[in-house]
C-alpha cells in the first residue's frame, strides 16, 4: 500500500501552515487526519470548513451529529473515525450507551435517534435517493426538510475524512487509542 506523509509546521507546503495552526489550535494537537490531508491544503480547508458547519451550524444537537457521523463512520468502517468521534462524543457529554449502540451496530436509545441512524445510512447507500417512504418515515419521526440537506453535509464531512483514512491508512492518535474499534464484519 501507498504510504502518505503525515506532514506538520516542519513538513508541510506554505499554503498548508496556517490550517496546521488551526487544525492545532482547534485540538490542542495535530490530529494523525490533518497531518495526512495537509498534503492537499484545499482538502484540509474543506473539511475543516465542512466540520465547522456541521458542528457548530445545523440544527442537531451532540446526539443526533454523533448519530450522523459515527453511523457513517461504521458504515465505512473508518478505523480512525470510529474511536476518534468516540473521543469527540465524550466529550460532547454524549451518553455512552449512544456511542456503543452506534459503534456495536445495536439499536440506539430512542426511535427518534435510531430513526435518523436509518435515515443517514439510507442515504449513504442509496447514494442520495432516498424512496418516498424512506423520506416520511424521517419526517414522521419528528426531522424536517433541513434535517435532510444536513445529513447531506455530514455526509460530505465524512467522505472526506474516511476515504483518506482508507487510503492512507492513518494511525488512530495516541489520545483516542483507549476508543479503538473493530468493524463488526471482522469480529
Amino acid at each position: 500500500m501507498t504510504k502518505f506523509e503525515r506532514l506538520d509546521e516542519t513538513t508541510a507546503s506554505e499554503a498548508a501552515l496556517p490550517l496546521i495552526a488551526k487544525s492545532k489550535a482547534a485540538f490542542g494537537r495535530l490530529p494523525g487526519l490533518h497531518a495526512v490531508m495537509a498534503g492537499a491544503p484545499a482538502l484540509l480547508e474543506g473539511y475543516q470548513v465542512l466540520h465547522g458547519l456541521f458542528a457548530n451550524g445545523t440544527s442537531f444537537d451532540a446526539d443526533e451529529k454523533t448519530v450522523v457521523w459515527q453511523a457513517i463512520n461504521v458504515a465505512h468502517e473508518c478505523h480512525y473515525c470510529v474511536p476518534a468521534h468516540t473521543g469527540i462524543a465524550k466529550a460532547m457529554k454524549v451518553d455512552d450507551a449512544i456511542s456503543d449502540a452506534l459503534r456495536d451496530e445495536t439499536p440506539l436509545p430512542t426511535p427518534k435517534l435510531e430513526a435518523l441512524r436509518t435515515f443517514t445510512l439510507v442515504m449513504l447507500e442509496s447514494r442520495g435517493r432516498p424512496s418516498e417512504a424512506e423520506m416520511q418515515a424521517f419526517f414522521d419521526a419528528g426531522y424536517g426538510e433541513q434535517q435532510v440537506l444536513e445529513v447531506i453535509l455530514g455526509l460530505a464531512q465524512k467522505v472526506m475524512s474516511n476515504y483518506t483514512n482508507h487510503i492512507a491508512d492513518t494511525p488512530v492518535d495516541p489520545v483516542m487509542q483507549k476508543f479503538a474499534w473493530t468493524p463488526k464484519s471482522a469480529r
